[in-house]
């Protein structure tokens, strides 16, 4: 067929104006709403870093509208002062401004991490966040790498049915990623003893805790004192303090026995993440009640910082002596559902700081029930059998103690003794309860409350008069690792 030159004219005119058209036609940008979405939730560097030097990964941001966006600013909440460094669709920079980014695709963003492990300036986590901003709306997305060199412990379980020790060379830094099916941070396993050497540091993140189903042995001395604090080591941006609630605390079953802290520190946690009970120690009920081997015994530790409870036990079992727990949001000692408790020179003090509130809950508080404060709930009760000796409870209420048994059923007889201690409180004396040559509201003149040094001061009430036949000999000692030899109330020798 033979088409003449003006057909193809037409043709040629046709094609152009279709062409020319296309090239004019603007490209459609959404200039209003709209999302970008990453590719990953958290951008994880998981390198345990045992030398100096530097990591790269990259995740995508993806443009899933229908028109082309613009990114006004993709940056590190860090900035210049970041450990991470990007480049983002290939410009470097922690800082980068309109990113263009087509209708249902993508940019990549590269990171890199360079941290020196051996510097102990630098957190255990290292952590910043990424800002995408398009039209005036942040999305963010977290970037986390290890830091110093340390063991990390992240959703774990020991389940040797074995003995594990920690020891001192490296530190032992627990996670929890916030997965609710997985261990909350640590959880020692049935048939599992887990030893903590002299000197062994743990770390606890944010909202980890420590459960404890098999046991737990803590090995401390006065020179190399077991420690275990949350992971916050950037104090200096705080004025060097410490805070509550910045780690869950230690649980233990009521099928763990045997456990025994010594020398141990335990603070700046208690915010109930792992039972929703906000305590540095939570003592579920003995179901066990082993002769000879209580549940938890406490020996020369220190429970300080603790947003709500320091030791809380529902019925459980526990032998503390030489013991400080002071500075906690709710009481630092917290008897319900009775148990079994046997405490010799301790002291229980709190005044409250700005960090920690004194001013709703007591120092000490020993039930033989519980109630869980809803009207129309039953009151549950069991045998309560508590033993205070030389020990002060003080603080800056009125009264800083309860002992109570109200309506407690036939069959059930609890049995409370406070003997040679020096205590503030009210008027109130229970008739179940057996005080023995006890002090009441006078002053123990701490050296100074203030800073949480609870030794006595000359001319305190409290000194000279314990029940000395518990701290003659050789194996007593005091908080500081002083023979006694003499009879002080309290965790110190004067």
């Amino acid at each position: 067929m033979r088409i003449k030159a003006s057909h193809i004219v037409l043709i040629i005119v046709a094609l152009f104006g279709t062409l020319m058209g296309a090239a004019c036609k603007k490209k459609r940008v959404q200039t209003v709403g709209g999302i970008v979405k990453f590719s990953v939730d958290t951008l994880k560097f998981d390198t345990v870093f045992t030398a100096a030097g530097s990591y790269t990964t990259g995740l995508l941001i993806h443009n899933p509208q229908n028109e082309e966006v613009v990114l006004s600013s993709v940056r590190l909440v860090g900035g210049a002062k970041s450990y991470f460094h990007l480049n983002v669709d290939g410009f470097p920079g922690n800082d980068i401004a309109n990113i263009k980014i087509p209708a249902h695709d993508s940019v990549y963003v590269f990171a890199t991490v360079k941290i020196d492990p051996t510097n102990k300036l630098t957190p255990f986590l290292v952590t910043d966040s990424l800002i995408a901003t398009l039209n005036g709306t942040d999305f963010f997305v977290g970037f986390t790498a290890y830091g110093q060199n340390a063991h990390y412990i992240v959703d774990s379980a020991l389940n040797t049915n074995s003995t594990v020790h920690w020891d001192n060379a490296l530190p032992y830094v627990i996670i929890w990623t916030g997965d609710t099916s997985k261990p909350h941070g640590l959880q020692v396993n049935p048939g599992t003893t887990l030893v903590l050497d002299a000197g062994c540091r743990v770390y606890m993140h944010q909202n980890a805790a420590m459960a404890v189903f098999g046991k737990l042995i803590s090995n401390g001395t006065k020179t190399d004192s077991v420690i275990l604090q949350g992971d916050r080591l950037d104090r200096y941006y705080f004025g060097y303090m410490g805070y509550p609630g910045e780690w869950g605390g230690l649980y233990f079953d009521s099928r763990s026995a045997g456990n025994k802290l010594t020398y141990t520190i335990i603070e700046n946690c208690g915010n109930g993440a792992l039972t929703n009970v906000p305590a540095a120690i939570h003592l579920a009920k003995d179901s066990l009640k082993t002769t000879g081997s209580p549940q938890l015994t406490l020996d020369h530790t220190i429970i300080q910082n603790s947003y709500g409870y320091g030791v809380y036990s529902f019925g459980g079992t526990l032998v503390a002596k030489s013991c400080l727990v002071n500075t906690t949001g709710q009481e630092a000692l917290a008897v319900v559902l009775g148990g079994n408790y046997d405490i010799t020179n301790c002291t229980f003090a709190n005044y409250g700081t700005s960090a920690v509130t004194h001013s709703n809950y007591g120092t000490v508080t020993i039930l033989d029930y519980y109630w869980d404060g809803v009207i129309g709930d039953p009151t549950y009760y069991d045998s309560l059998n508590a033993v205070m000796r030389n020990c002060i409870v003080y603080g800056s209420l009125d009264s800083e103690i309860i002992c109570d048994a109200t309506n407690t059923p036939a069959g059930i007889n609890p049995s409370v003794t406070l003997s040679h201690c020096l205590l503030k409180m009210g008027t109130v004396r229970e008739s179940f309860v057996n005080f023995d040559n006890c002090i009441f509201n006078e002053d123990p003149l701490f050296r100074d409350k203030s800073v949480a040094d609870f030794h006595l001061k000359s001319g305190s009430p409290a000194i000279g008069k314990s029940d000395s036949t518990l701290t003659t000999g050789s194996g007593f000692k005091d908080l500081d690792g002083n023979y006694w030899n003499g009879g002080d109330i309290g965790c110190y020798r004067h």
